[in-house]
């Protein structure tokens, strides 16, 4: 399937009440648990999600509208939430993300980004060269990953509770995501 600004603003809309609906009030047993060393809490992806809001997808939007390949995406600290939210309730961190993307998407809707537009192209630092509808498919994806990665972090707190059903439940086998 090919990058559909309308469908990929409707799941980019979603993700904030998704995340506050499956997250908020919950104890910190279910948030801010993790895998072991390497993992990310609930907690920690949302602060990561938050942190992309802030200082990723937009920036590299305008970067490629802007400068096309001749100006390298800005790096982007992936684990800087650890340091930058350390002190955030997840309340305040599902309420930052929600207005944030809010923004996000009232600056993605006011590029008025044409078909034309989805192919140019920019330099990311690791990636080489990307398109803007690809760097605008990645916001999506992103989002979906980093739900998916709740979930698991999430059901795995029950994987010996549920006793001999885990062998039935591929979201307790399969090898965690750390990113």
């Amino acid at each position: 399937m090919e990058y559909q600004y309308d469908e990929a603003v409707a799941i980019l809309r979603r993700t904030p009440a998704t995340l506050a609906a499956l997250l908020r009030g919950l104890p910190d047993a279910w948030t801010r648990s993790t895998e072991g060393q390497d993992t990310w809490s609930a907690y920690d992806i949302v602060g990561h999600l938050l942190h992309g809001e802030e200082a990723n997808w937009i920036a590299r939007a305008r970067n490629i509208l802007d400068h096309g390949e001749t100006r390298p995406f800005d790096s982007f600290d992936r684990t800087a939430m650890f340091e930058k939210y350390q002190d955030a309730s997840l309340d305040q961190l599902l309420t930052a993300f929600a207005q944030a993307r809010t923004n996000n998407l009232a600056a993605l809707d006011e590029l008025h980004i044409t078909p034309e537009q989805l192919t140019l192209k920019g330099t990311h630092p690791a990636l080489g060269t990307v398109t803007l509808s690809q760097l605008l498919a990645t916001w999506v994806v992103h989002d979906l990953n980093h739900i998916g990665q709740i979930v698991e972090v999430m059901s795995r707190q029950y994987a010996d509770a549920v006793g001999p059903w885990r062998q039935n439940l591929a979201i307790l086998t399969r090898p965690i995501l750390t990113e």
